[in-house]
């Protein structure tokens, strides 16, 4: 069924780009109009400081209160504060903050995350995988100042406040426990089930044991496993337990209670499953939130903080709604549809052929949480990467660094006009982008790199550098995902 409100907008046009200058404005016009600017300004000297010196987080945006509703109503609103892991960097850590170091950090961990997703989601044959082999590669913590966002919960009764990495390409929820035979250092202390009076332990017999693919079996409990691209891992028992978001209480959420967890997993208590399958948070909840969810990543480096809220009434009014796309070897994932792509207000000559998953469910075009930089097959990166360079002629170039290889000298430069970059989507609404989100810096000293890359296969992933400042909306029960119209 088709959301309320993509009957009032069937065929939107986004445009973002005034988020540059601080402005939260969008507006809305048909596919055919050719309205939008085709340059926009990028400010050099804000994207400089704001990358070099990252606001450390007050306590008080952490923890955001949520109005809970009355008892009678079959349907709820739950509302986070979501925050950046750099934001969560304390004062005695600012004076370390490396922005060099700390984007080759997050570009080798980014890499490793794609090449893992592309083994998973691009090999041969037609063949399902387990929801624990397409679990999200969750990377470094804040001693590396890697890029995942963090929202604050509370576990079992009474509740336990824990950081938890949201990521809309895992299924499972999971924490570390006590006992811990092998725990990595995380910033709250170690949940302990034999202090909550809701733990229960789920039975092998059980149907939600079921629901894992590929879940053991110890003493009558069951076990789960879930192994990442880079080796790292959780492992333990699968229980029900209360959960707790701001005043709303959720019972009986499936969870992970990890005894034995691996790699790099620094910082955070555990993940949030967002993703698309029976048993991510979304999933359990079903009727509660009508399967829907909306959040927005605040651009990194600024104070503001974004948001996380579950329930049909997050839904905007006004996005601009494209379908979701099912893939049944990936059913964890959110595939979506993208027939072009456009550089200074003209779409670049690349098939939609290139962008379509195929039968044997591979290629296609996933949004992605847990990848940072957005990922292209090989011919439409270079077709898009071309008509970008043609229209910055103007600007000084760089040498490429790390997984960037078109970047520009902008050292001495307080703003520079470059050319708008859109996502054209199928069905017609098409999402341009604000230069912040293509044009990043990479040092201190003014290297700006155009913030895509080529992938070897033909995944396509859009990454979360691409998604932020932007509310993003999923409506899985009617199969829809909306872009705007709010900014963060």
């Amino acid at each position: 069924m088709l959301p309320f409100q993509a009957l009032v907008l069937p065929v939107t046009l986004l445009l973002l780009q005034l988020l540059v200058t601080g402005t939260s404005t969008a507006k809305t016009i048909t596919k055919k109009q050719t309205l939008h600017p085709d340059f926009q300004d990028l400010d050099v000297k804000q994207a400089i400081a704001e990358a070099t010196k990252t606001p450390p987080l007050a306590t008080s945006q952490y923890h955001e209160p949520v109005k809970n509703k009355s008892d009678s109503e079959s349907q709820q609103k739950w509302k986070l504060t979501l925050v950046h892991r750099d934001r969560k960097m304390t004062s005695s850590n600012m004076k370390f903050h490396n922005h060099s170091r700390v984007f080759h950090a997050r570009m080798q961990r980014d890499a490793k995350r794609v090449a893992s997703l592309v083994r998973r989601l691009s090999g041969g044959g037609g063949g399902s995988y387990a929801v624990e082999d397409l679990g999200s590669e969750v990377v470094s913590g804040m001693d590396e100042g890697s890029g995942e966002y963090f929202v604050r919960i509370g576990v079992g009764s009474p509740a336990r406040s824990q950081d938890m990495v949201i990521d809309t390409g895992s299924d499972i929820v999971w924490v570390q426990c006590k006992p811990c035979t092998q725990c990595y250092h995380q910033n709250d202390p170690l949940f302990d089930p034999a202090d909550s009076g809701s733990f229960t332990g789920v039975s092998c017999s059980s149907s939600v044991c079921d629901r894992l693919e590929n879940a053991g079996c110890n003493d009558g409990r069951c076990r789960y496993e879930v192994s990442y691209g880079d080796g790292s891992y959780t492992k333990g028992t699968l229980a029900l337990e209360t959960l707790t978001f701001g005043r709303s209480v959720v019972k009986n959420v499936a969870i992970g209670c990890g005894h034995r967890n691996r790699g790099m997993f620094v910082g955070a208590a555990g993940l949030l499953g967002l993703g698309g399958g029976y048993m991510s948070f979304v999933g359990q909840l079903g009727g509660q939130t009508g399967g829907a969810f909306s959040y927005c990543l605040v651009s990194r480096g600024t104070e503001s903080s974004g948001s996380l809220e579950f329930g049909r009434e997050a839904l905007p009014m006004s996005a601009a709604w494209i379908p979701l796309i099912r893939n049944p070897r990936a059913p964890s994932f959110y595939y979506i549809g993208l027939s072009g792509l456009g550089v200074g207000g003209m779409q670049v000559a690349v098939s939609e052929e290139v962008f379509r998953l195929n039968e044997l469910g591979n290629g296609g075009v996933v949004m992605d949480t847990g990848t940072a930089v957005t990922r292209l097959p090989t011919a439409a990166y270079e077709a898009f990467r071309d008509a970008f360079v043609a229209q910055t002629g103007t600007l000084p170039r760089a040498s490429g660094v790390s997984i960037f290889d078109t970047c520009y000298n902008l050292n001495g430069f307080l703003s520079v006009r470059v050319p708008t970059v859109s996502f054209y989507f199928s069905g017609g609404p098409i999402l341009t982008l604000p230069a912040r989100n293509f044009l990043i810096p990479v040092d201190d000293v003014g290297t700006f790199c155009f913030a895509f890359a080529p992938s070897s296969s033909g995944l396509s992933i859009v990454g979360n550098i691409q998604q932020e400042g932007i509310q993003i909306s999923f409506d899985g029960s009617s199969g829809y995902v909306g872009f705007g119209p709010n900014v963060c």
